[in-house]
């Protein structure tokens, strides 16, 4: 008979280890923006765009040090979540929790806005007008649907999709490589500062997904060491292939790649393997951004189903569906909020805001990253340790508000907003609970 697995002070399995861990960061990070972002790179940089990625690396190796640190030694699951209310309390945890799940939201509407840009490239009905509406509004209610009748077919969903994403980029970049032009990729000096921040505010989003493959750090096999490797495993092997995709498509299309913006790795698909090529990296768009979405449904609805039942939103959200066993009030309305968001927005708008309420949870987690080292918590086995390990999470900080700098005051508005009802709510209940103790 196998030996059991280890189980947590939760009672759960510690069945997740290094490969499985590194491939679900790697899952969630590489979605749909890769699909379209290499031409808004173009765009506003030209032949200077590896610098863009450059400072996404530096960037993210700052913020997914600070999540090894954290996740080494908090081992329970939440992840960023759980860091923070570690590090400073319910309501910080709180917070982390409600910027987590309006990033994901914000996130899966503009990548939703990219699966019909790319879908119209074969299809220009689906790109425009009625055709994309309906388009968008039948995905969520389908993808709701599934996720409604039970975590199973939910499940088997995203393991259908995952592997099949990487497939197009891979082919692209092997065949591609022989079509790049030199002369294409000529340096035309530095960037204007503003110039590259406003890029990497946009590009992080292909960087981003560590902080939700994180969040089930109490199923994770000897988190102090499968944790750390993960993340940077995860963040070097996407960084290699966002590299390698700029330099085939930019390469191959040169100055014209910030012509097809709705689908420019599928313009170079067409000019490396001809139309067959076209349709395959439009297919590989549309599966790639369907896990994404199908991933997310999977998870994000569950947030909205804990504030339920934790009393902050409406019980009616904690609910469950008597046959299928799912919060199906949840997954219900997280999907119209996204329709509405994708139905409304435009991709570059949708990004950036998602970005922007990611970056305040990078800060959160860079916070909480310095008090739990500060304070020495270490929950399970030894934690990782790194030179400058107090210095780090102020660098981390640093980069990240250099980034939120590059928002406007609207973009920035809509984070603000939400924390601060967020914030009202959780008075609220404090208040509540306060007064049923006082009787």
């Amino acid at each position: 008979m196998p030996e059991p697995q280890p189980r947590t002070r939760e009672g759960l399995v510690r069945g997740i280890g290094l490969v499985g861990l590194t491939a679900s960061i790697v899952n969630s990070t590489v979605g749909g923006g890769i699909f379209i972002l290499p031409a808004v790179v173009a765009l506003r940089l030209g032949g200077a765009a590896p610098l863009a990625y450059l400072v996404c690396l530096a960037t993210m190796t700052l913020v997914v040090t600070c999540f090894a640190i954290a996740g080494s030694r908090v081992s329970k699951s939440g992840g960023t979540y759980g860091y923070v209310e570690r590090a400073f309390g319910g309501y910080a945890g709180f917070m982390a929790g409600v910027l987590l799940w309006l990033s994901d939201a914000l996130g899966n509407a503009s990548v939703a806005v990219a699966l019909a840009a790319s879908l119209g490239v074969l299809l220009p009905a689906l790109g425009r007008g009625l055709g994309r509406a309906t388009l968008l509004a039948g995905l969520f209610a389908l993808l709701a649907l599934v996720n409604v009748r039970g975590v199973g077919p939910g499940v088997r969903l995203v393991k259908a999709i995952t592997a099949a994403k990487l497939v197009p980029l891979a082919l692209l970049v092997a065949a591609g490589l022989a079509f790049v032009a030199p002369a294409n990729l000529a340096w035309p000096g530095l960037p204007r500062v503003e110039t590259l921040g406003e890029t990497v505010l946009l590009l992080l989003f292909a960087f981003v997904g560590v902080e939700v493959a994180l969040e089930p750090s109490g199923e994770v096999d000897d988190p102090a060491r499968t944790v750390p490797l993960s993340v940077f495993l995860a963040l070097g092997f996407t960084t290699l292939l966002y590299a390698a995709v700029q330099l085939v498509s930019q390469g191959v299309l040169g100055g014209e790649l910030a012509r097809y913006a709705e689908a420019p790795l599928a313009e170079a698909a067409f000019r490396v393997l001809g139309p067959a090529g076209r349709a395959l990296l439009v297919v590989g768009a549309t599966v790639s951004i369907s896990g994404y979405l199908a991933s997310s449904m999977l998870g994000s609805p569950r947030t909205l189903f804990a504030f339920g039942r934790a009393g902050v939103l409406p019980a009616v959200f904690a609910r469950v569906h008597p046959r299928f066993g799912t919060p199906a009030v949840a997954i219900w309305v997280y999907a119209a909020t996204v329709a509405v968001l994708a139905v409304t927005g435009s991709f570059e708008r949708l990004l950036v805001m998602s970005n922007v309420a990611l970056l305040f949870l990078y800060l959160l987690c860079a916070l909480a990253c310095f008090q739990l080292v500060r304070r020495d918590v270490r929950e399970e086995g030894r934690p990782f340790r790194v030179p400058g390990e107090r210095v780090i999470p102020f660098l981390a900080g640093g980069a990240v508000l250099w980034v939120l700098a590059n928002a406007t005051a609207s973009e920035l508005g809509v984070t603000a907003a939400v924390a601060a009802m967020a914030s009202l709510l959780y008075l609220a209940r404090r208040l509540q609970r306060a007064g049923r103790d006082g009787r």
